[in-house]
Formats: structure tokens, C-alpha cells, sequence
């Protein structure tokens, strides 16, 4: 089977799976013919993922959240805004989508959550099954508890995800733990896409605080914290535009480019994890086993955070106050059925690619007038 690969590629999540992903195709001989990223101004491509993916990689310009002038917490609202006047280059993105598809010869469009994928099946008539994956298509899963407060800020989101798996036959929904799917939305709930080397791990707890924040913004809050414990080491990674090297503040605190193998390596030694509430890195701290503090920068990672916590992952805060992760790290104790839960995701996944079960579901799409 030939596949083509769609990412957003906003922070390192969507990026991760998508080498995964990749990894578990080929490993059974398929093969992922183009991946094409969604970038926007303020993110690079990581090397982590120009190293790792095999297929040829184009980019496109794509929406994506708009940090705050601090460069902390994303507004939702703030974001519409702004793409709105993207406009124009968006819908020449579309159309590029809409010939890459066409010519690319895959059997299937896998999308990571990205907008203008959807888009383009909703302009164009495209022949090419697609399938979505992503934490995000849990939140419209019928019996997933959504939080309580940000009411509208949530309704934003799902549309957005609505927008995202326009024409998709099936939505691959990542979750922490096993759960029915929704037939009704064409949801099918799969287990996480870790990378091959987080298995090849032998996890150790080590005296420092290992951490990842998405927006730069959040390093004065945990410089703030750091001037009051000092003796704790800090060993944070950040996506800071223009940052290549390592910043070592002092001889306990350093901040680090993304990289992938470093990432991992300084995750497997840690005493405990924080991070503003990326699904990926939450989970491979989870298989690690290791205590998480989580910072959401945005609704999406307030969804991400409520659910790690109702299984026992870590706690929520509004900023980097380690003190309350050091607390929690006392009593965690990690959850051993999360591994198997884990360790099934390439079956699950290559089940859903089958070409009966893909049938099946674009069979159900046209009696419904949906391709």
C-alpha cells in the first residue's frame, strides 16, 4: 500500500507520530510515497524529524495557534483572528494539497490533524480514502468528559477538528486507554503512536526535573522557581526560534534545542517530567513511568491534561510551580496496563489500513452521500 503523509507541524507531537507511524508502514512493506508539513511563521521543522522521516517532505504554509506577545499561553480566539487574513495563502496551499494528492499515486491520505487536509476534500472531489489520526478526535467522542470551564473555547476546538477530518473515512482517535469506539462518528479509539527508540529505553530516576514547554515564554516562570531552589537540577527543552545550542544558565539549570535522542534520554534518567501538556511527550513519560506536571498552553492541552490526570498520570498547575510536582512524585506510582495498552498500537493501526476494512468504511461513506 501506498500511503501520503499530511502533519501539522506546530510543536512536536503530530511529528512524533508521524515517525511512527512511518516506521510501523514500512516495517510491514508499505510505503509512505511524500509527507507534506503545515508550517507557519513561528515554528520550524525540527532535525529531530528532517533525520528520521525516509519519505521526501515538501512543506505549506498552514494555520496554526498564534502565541501570545509573551509567548506563553495561546488564545484560540487571537489565532482565528489572525489566519483570517491568511487567507489567500491558504487556499493556495489547498490547492498544492490537491495536487500532491492527485499525483502521488498513494491508496491512502493520512492526515495529522491537519486543517487544510480537510479543506481540500471539502473544495475538490478526491478519490483517495482518507484517514485521520490524532488525540484531538477523542474530545468528539461520545462518552469522552470534556472539561467544564472554557465552554466555548472547547465548542472552537471541535469545530476545528470537524474542519480537519472533512471527507475522512475513518478518525483514529489516540487515547490513554482503552474505550468503545464511536461507530456512529466513524471513531475508532487506538492506543498511542510512540516512537521505536522509547521502547529500546531502560528508564532510571535520576535527581533532576526533566522538562518541554511549547512556547518559550513559559522559561521566566521556571527561571523564577529555579532562583528559589537551586539545588534541584533543571534540564528543560524548549522550541525557541533561532535557539540551536544549549543555553546553560547555571550549573543546575540548561534549556535545549528539540532533539529527539537527547529528549528521550534525558526523559529515561529523570526524577519526574513537566511540560505544557503535549499528548506525545505526556505519554512517553507515562511508559517511562514517570511523575507529570502539565501546563496547558492552550484548550487543546487542557483537554490533554484532564484526561492524563483521571488516569493517574500527573497534575494540572497554571505555571511551572515544581514544588507541587516534586510533592507528587513522592506517592506516584506508575501503571503497568499503560505498556500493553501501548505495545498494541501497531496492530490496531494496521488493522484500520486494511483495504477490506477501508472499503467497508467508504462504502458507509457513499450510502451516506459523504465521498
Amino acid at each position: 500500500m501506498k500511503c501520503i503523509f499530511i502533519v501539522q507541524g506546530e510543536g512536536r507531537g503530530h511529528l512524533t507520530q508521524c515517525i511512527a507511524l512511518e516506521n510501523i508502514l514500512r516495517s510491514h512493506g508499505h510505503e509512505v510515497v511524500k509527507v507534506l508539513v503545515g508550517k507557519s511563521f513561528s515554528r520550524q521543522i525540527p532535525d529531530f524529524f528532517r533525520r528520521n522521516i525516509h519519505a521526501p517532505i515538501e512543506r505549506f504554509e498552514s494555520p496554526n495557534f498564534l502565541p501570545t506577545p509573551a509567548n506563553k499561553r495561546n488564545t484560540l480566539t487571537r489565532s482565528v483572528a489572525y489566519n483570517m487574513f491568511r487567507i489567500p495563502a491558504y487556499l493556495r496551499s489547498i490547492r498544492f494539497l490537491k495536487k500532491s494528492i492527485t499525483e502521488s499515486g498513494a491508496d491512502v491520505v493520512i492526515n495529522f490533524y491537519e486543517l487544510l487536509t480537510g479543506m481540500a476534500y471539502a473544495l475538490y472531489s478526491i478519490n483517495t480514502p482518507q484517514i485521520c489520526i490524532g488525540h484531538q478526535y477523542l474530545f468528539l467522542h461520545k462518552d469522552f468528559p470534556l472539561p467544564e470551564k472554557n465552554r466555548s473555547e472547547i465548542r472552537l476546538l471541535n469545530l476545528f477538528s470537524r474542519l480537519t477530518c472533512i471527507g475522512a473515512c475513518q478518525k483514529l482517535a489516540l487515547s490513554f486507554k482503552a474505550m468503545d469506539d464511536d461507530t456512529a462518528s466513524n471513531i475508532r479509539v487506538v492506543p498511542p503512536l510512540l516512537r521505536k527508540e522509547v521502547f529500546a529505553l531502560h528508564p532510571t530516576k535520576g535527581d533532576y526535573i526533566h522538562g518541554y514547554m511549547l512556547n518559550s515564554g513559559f522559561a521566566e516562570n521556571v527561571m523564577a522557581w529555579h532562583r528559589q531552589r537551586p539545588d534541584v537540577p533543571l534540564c528543560f527543552f524548549w522550541d525557541r526560534r533561532g535557539e540551536k545550542e544549549v543555553k546553560q544558565v547555571d550549573a543546575t539549570l540548561s534549556f535545549h534545542p528539540l532533539d529527539d535522542k537527547t529528549f528521550l534520554e534525558k526523559m529515561a534518567g529523570c526524577l519526574a517530567y513537566a511540560s505544557t501538556a503535549g499528548f506525545e511527550s505526556i505519554c512517553e513519560a507515562m511508559y517511562l513511568g514517570k511523575p507529570i506536571l502539565m501546563v496547558p498552553a492552550h484548550i487543546e492541552q487542557d483537554c490533554n491534561a484532564l484526561d492524563a490526570t483521571s488516569n493517574g498520570a500527573g497534575i494540572i498547575s497554571e505555571d511551572f510551580n515544581l514544588d507541587k510536582l516534586l510533592a507528587f512524585a513522592r506517592t506516584y506510582e506508575p501503571d503497568a496496563r499503560f505498556h500493553a495498552w501501548v505495545d498494541s498500537a501497531p496492530q490496531a493501526i494496521l488493522h484500520a489500513l486494511r483495504p477490506d476494512v477501508l472499503e467497508r468504511y467508504v462504502s458507509k461513506m457513499r450510502a451516506a452521500g459523504e465521498f
